[in-house]
């Protein structure tokens, strides 16, 4: 193989909502993008049930937020209820750091047909179902990827996509990159040799899927989550949108499959809960789970993301998320690489981000399991009387029943792509909140509208070009980042003494509620400093105005600006000046 022109900048395996998700966020970005789906038909049952305001972030950032949310139920608490139906505590939270819902509940069909009906507006962005990946080869250039017809498994309840394009017998693309994103029995990490690691958890657990006939009857008792805290028989009671809903109920000894799933075990568990004759049985299934994180992310020009990387046990909802989160942070690395803005080892940063916080979740889900699923009688009692005293406790209490035990967006020290973090709770390799703001034109917007989707520089009352040197203000030029500066509300320059006109290709905005400046200062930021933030918006830097300049050629030498030349990237994809390691 030699360097000989790509067909697609990217190719997907896997259109489950990570490889969405990866295919929006680069077709956004006008790359060349190919999606390869095993399964011919539309899936068509519900996995996922939960989301999260991190993630609504990144769906906002995809256009996509809003057509999502209509068919979400939000801010709905989660519950850990008794088998008589009192409530040991509540999780509650209804803060909108980013401004979305802390709790969202979905249909997981809805999601995904609403996201995939999306990616019609790329004619960029090629999706190809029914074809399975069937082997690979790589060099220093790109990736041969050999395809094949595949039938699928035939889910009950599956729709076509008509959208796909059909493409008969074996066929190979070349691509710069391939993403597999095909899930927990990933065909493209079983061919690079990749092991997992971590825990096989044997206890299974019956899924009843169901939907009432009549939307507004039948549920009107559980109006929760509910995780159902039984020694009998640990229960998962999971509210949906448009009159779905699941229970998952856990096998006890003895208790085998085919038990479980008879039509009359089905029925008699159901009705503890609800009225069976008013609901549709979906599904029924038994499974087990994995807490299992790959030894690698990546090989050379091949990654992993979602199940393919880790697995996650459902018992905090982030099993999808963390995918999510995967393709967000891959796609603007992968962007940055394709337009040799950055060489290519700014995507060893993917996994060394991503892995240490898709590891907690995985710990804090492990963690959870144990609390719900508990059956000895002692320790159930004792459970329940240490939840109520802390829950109770003024500090401790507020922390659980906000969820706050769920690992936050904040890389580990060490590992991201960002400046050292100078203090505890300091900007660098953490996710800024996004407020509202009072815009240029006067009117609210969300942060991350003013930032758009590449870099930025944010200055707290200056022009963060204002201390730049020229080679370093040429940088962020040719970057394509934009230039923002947040004043107080109100305070932004006018009257006497000041110029007409707002300096060109600067944003000005306010910040109304005054929670900008908030974290700002608790971040380490003064009036004057300025923050370089990623295109994921994780802060690179938070710096004052004069070491701004040092802080741009520590950016360049963290995106291998020098890799980037010599890699000669070809002449299709804009090129950025890449002598910034000369930069004293």
């Amino acid at each position: 193989m030699s360097n000989i022109p790509c067909d697609h900048d990217v190719v997907i395996a896997g259109l489950g909502p990570t490889g969405l998700t990866l295919a929006h966020a680069l077709g956004m970005r006008g790359h060349q993008v190919l999606v390869l789906e095993r399964e011919p038909k539309f899936y068509g049952n519900a996995r996922a049930v939960f989301t999260d305001a991190e993630c609504m972030r990144i769906f906002q950032s995809l256009g996509m937020a809003d057509r999502l949310a209509a068919d979400m139920l939000q801010d709905a608490p989660v519950q850990m209820v008794l088998p008589n139906g009192s409530v040991l505590f509540q999780l509650k939270n209804t803060n909108r750091e980013h401004d979305w819902s802390w709790s969202n509940f979905f249909y997981q069909p809805f999601l995904e047909t609403a996201l995939a009906e999306g990616l019609d507006q790329y004619p960029n962005v090629t999706v190809l179902r029914g074809r399975e990946v069937t082997r690979f080869a790589q060099d220093a250039h790109g990736v041969d990827v050999f395809h094949a017809p595949n039938e699928g498994t035939n889910y009950s309840g599956a729709s076509a996509n008509s959208g796909s394009e059909i493409v008969t017998g074996e066929a190979c693309v070349r691509a710069r990159w391939l993403v597999g994103a095909d899930g927990g029995r990933s065909t493209i990490r079983t061919q690079l040799g990749i092991g997992m690691t971590g825990q096989n958890f044997p206890n299974p657990w019956l899924v009843v899927d169901i939907k009432a006939k009549d939307v507004s009857d039948g549920l009107h008792h559980l109006p929760y989550f509910n995780f159902i805290c039984d020694p009998d028989c640990p229960t998962v009671c999971c509210v949906q949108p448009n009159g779905h809903h699941r229970f998952e109920f856990m096998l006890m000894p003895g208790q085998t499959r085919e038990q479980m799933t008879a039509p009359d075990t089905v029925r008699r568990y159901l009705s503890k809960y609800i009225d069976v004759d008013k609901f549709e049985i979906l599904r029924t299934l038994v499974y087990t789970f994995n807490a299992l994180m790959a030894e690698r992310w990546r090989d050379a020009r091949v990654l992993l993301a979602g199940d393919a990387a880790h697995m996650t046990p459902q018992f905090i909802g982030q099993g999808m998320n963390a995918g999510v989160r995967d393709a967000y942070n891959l796609a603007w690395k992968l962007d940055a690489v394709l337009r040799g803005h950055a060489g290519a080892d700014l995507v060893d940063s993917y996994g060394s981000e991503r892995a240490p916080h898709a590891g907690a979740m995985i710990r804090e889900a492990i963690r959870m399991k144990s609390f719900v699923s508990m059956t000895h009688p002692v320790g159930t009692v004792l459970r329940n009387a240490l939840t109520r005293l802390m829950v109770r406790l003024p500090k401790v209490g507020p922390f659980v029943r906000q969820g706050d035990f769920i690992p936050k967006p904040v890389y580990k020290a060490g590992s991201y792509f960002g400046m050292p973090r100078r203090r505890w709770r300091g900007a660098e390799g953490r996710l800024m909140p996004q407020p509202i703001l009072r815009g240029p034109d006067g009117r609210r917007q969300r942060l991350d509208e003013l930032l758009g989707i590449g870099f930025t520089l944010i200055g707290a009352g200056v022009d963060p070009r204002s201390t730049l040197n020229a080679k370093a203000l040429g940088l962020w030029q040719s970057l394509g980042a934009r230039f923002v500066t947040v004043y107080p509300f109100g305070g932004r320059p006018n009257g006497a003494g000041v110029d007409q006109t707002v300096p060109g290709g600067l944003v000005e905005c306010e910040d109304l509620s005054g929670d900008f400046f908030k974290w700002w200062r608790t971040a380490g930021g003064r009036q004057g400093s300025v923050a370089i933030v990623r295109p994921d918006k994780f802060v690179f830097a938070l710096t004052s105005g004069k070491e701004l300049s040092a802080a741009t050629h520590e950016f360049a030498r963290q995106m291998h600006c020098d890799q980037a030349a010599a890699e000669r990237v070809p002449a299709r994809i804009d090129t950025a000046d890449n002598n910034w390691l000369k930069v004293a």
